[in-house]
């Protein structure tokens, strides 16, 4: 994993948009071209952090384009290409990263023209449409970054359907909010069922979660949407009208005293997995504030 540090003006409130948009899959080249337009309506709105669902820059789902090399080589690529065009702002993107023959459905944090860090995917399932498990190896890690001394967590999709997952880490590492990537596909009153997930991971972990999700159509597959912030009580913020495209922007004015969880509320993160968090895998990002 990427990690640095480097100086930051501390506030306790940020701007974060989540861009809900309409990927093809295979299409790198054209889902690359769509990530920066989205990157630039962004800033538009003066956000500070704007969140892409997952696999952006691919689609969802790759399926077995991702055992072709050269298709992870144009993902890899474009990613670098997107990360030298973001300035001023923390961009969120989904892409297929890969070491020692192992593929990762990853996120990477992009600033200042450059890859910051990623997040690998831990939970990947494997039931229904899914096949995950098929292509990907899980992520060992759950990083955080710092923006302006605000603590995030970034996870992806499954990983906050499992009753102990990334998020429960990250929040007892001290993560004020919490950013889900998502390429969850429609099933009718499927909506509601992930506002209840969103709502409880929140007001359980006592955090702002930022949920983005894609829109579109893959083979059988329909996305829907439906991107949300939800706040630490577990209300909904707002979120983003269904089957379009749209960017989610809103203000977060966090906790500056929160630190972690009391330990009974996570029972089964260890100490020494609290203190590699904190430690080892928090990047600070400076000010992104125009």
């Amino acid at each position: 994993m990427t990690s640095g540090t480097v100086s930051s003006v501390s506030t306790n409130e940020i701007r974060v948009a989540a861009a809900q948009v309409n990927t093809t899959v295979g299409d790198i080249d054209g889902n690359a071209h769509l990530i920066e337009k989205w990157i630039k309506l962004s800033q538009d709105q003066q956000a500070e952090l704007v969140a892409f669902p997952e696999l952006t820059i691919t689609g969802y789902p790759p399926e077995d384009l991702v055992l072709y090399d050269n298709f992870i080589a144009a993902n890899k690529i474009a990613l670098h290409r997107i990360a030298a065009k973001v300035e001023n702002i923390v961009a969120l993107v989904g892409f297929v990263d890969s070491e020692d023959g192992k593929l990762f459905n990853s996120a990477a944090v992009l600033h200042q023209g450059k890859i910051v860090t990623k997040y690998r995917k831990i939970h990947l399932p494997n039931y229904g449409v899914f096949d995950e498990r098929r292509y990907f190896t899980p992520g060992e890690e759950c990083p955080i970054i710092s923006i302006n001394g605000i603590k995030v967590g970034i996870n992806i999709c499954e990983d906050i359907w499992e009753p102990i997952g990334p998020a429960e880490i990250q929040s007892a590492a001290g993560a004020q909010i919490i950013i889900n990537l998502n390429s969850s596909p429609y099933e009718l009153g499927k909506h509601r069922h992930r506002e209840k997930i969103v709502s409880d991971l929140s007001r359980r972990n006592h955090v702002y979660t930022l949920y983005t999700n894609q829109i579109g159509g893959q083979d059988e597959l329909v996305f829907d949407g439906g991107s949300m912030l939800v706040d630490p009580d577990g209300k909904l913020m707002g979120s983003s009208t269904r089957f379009e495209e749209s960017l989610l922007v809103a203000d977060i004015k966090t906790d500056p005293k929160k630190k972690s969880l009391p330990r009974q509320q996570n029972y089964r993160v260890s100490n020494k997995t609290l203190a590699e968090v904190r430690k080892s895998l928090t990047v600070e990002i400076p000010t992104t504030k125009p």
